[in-house]
């Protein structure tokens, strides 16, 4: 039993003490002089009212937090201002965008690998034959998956399909690439049986497949934190990626080896597949004209000191 004394707004459990919350919420005024108490500086009161009532003080919050001398006693540093912190807030903001547009365009040729090697291979309905998934308990639940999408899809080529074909029920690979979710086609290439067509798929980005596999699989969880616009720029991630070591030659000098949660090496192997899928992109230069636009120190994002001369960031 966990639980073993709960008395004077105190919980004990068995690994020590934990207190009940009793905080109150506070008006948008009380939260800018709480900030103020703190040292923040914040010379339009009406401007902060405005931004606190449609950002959240907690959403905010994890912007200022780096700007703190004492995180324990929440004192911020000598000078930070409320526009230094909604600076960073917009900054992230548009950071988020600018990789979510990355990933479209590497979902969509992902994708377009995935069905294309499939369908060559194994059949324009490959993907309903569970031999060429590792695991049938696997294979189940992609398609399980894959069939709902298709019944949520209001895409015509769906309803053109089965008004058109009875055998099979479904449309065929490259049909329905066009419904899956990053995050299922990630599952789909981790469970994918034959080693021929896994490689022919990394192949078409000169990685090996269990490196594609470890970064499609990140590609759906960054994509997730831009989704559900929570905070990238200093992010510590939890899900990582391995990281290329002898191929593509020239490559892995790019990355950061010290700092592999931090959005950094993402970025780089971003702008590696942008470079690739793209190469008329200007991703790189808005990156760069982010960075310069808000002054932030890249530092924070995991860049290590030098980046501006590794190779892959040379226009």
């Amino acid at each position: 039993m966990l639980l073993a004394v709960s008395s004077n707004r105190r919980v004990t459990f068995l690994w020590g003490v934990k207190l009940e919350f009793a905080k109150p919420s506070k008006t948008f005024q009380e939260q800018i002089e709480i900030l103020e108490s703190r040292g923040m500086i914040i010379s339009d009161h009406g401007s902060a009212a405005h931004y606190l009532k449609h950002l959240n003080y907690y959403r905010l919050r994890g912007y200022w937090l780096p700007l703190e001398a004492d995180q324990k006693a929440h004192l911020f540093k000598s000078g930070v201002t409320f526009e230094d912190v909604l600076n960073l807030y917009i900054f992230d903001r548009e950071l988020r965008l600018l990789v979510l547009d990355a990933i479209e365009r590497i979902e969509v040729s992902l994708r377009t690998q995935w069905a294309y090697q499939l369908a060559h291979g194994h059949g324009p309905h490959a993907y309903l034959d569970a031999s060429l998934c590792k695991n049938a308990r696997w294979h189940a639940n992609n398609l399980s998956s894959l069939m709902k999408e298709l019944e949520r899809s209001d895409e015509v080529f769906v309803s053109h399909y089965s008004e058109t074909y009875t055998v099979p029920e479904s449309p065929p690979v490259w049909a329905v690439c066009e419904v899956m979710s990053l995050g299922l086609l990630s599952r789909w290439y981790k469970s994918l049986r034959p080693a021929n067509t896994r490689s022919a798929i990394a192949r078409a980005y000169n990685l090996p497949d269990r490196v594609l596999e470890s970064f499609v699989e990140h590609m759906a969880y960054i994509r997730n934190i831009c989704a559900h616009h929570s905070r990238l720029w200093n992010r510590r991630m939890t899900k990582t990626m391995e990281l290329p070591r002898t191929k593509p030659k020239g490559l892995s000098v790019n990355f950061d080896h010290q700092q592999e949660r931090k959005l950094y090496n993402t970025l780089v192997m971003i702008a590696y597949f942008m470079d690739m899928i793209s190469p008329d992109h200007h991703w790189k230069k808005r990156l760069f004209h982010l960075f310069e636009a808000h002054e932030i120190d890249a530092q924070a994002m995991g860049f290590p000191m030098d980046w501006r001369e590794r190779p892959i960031w040379k226009i």
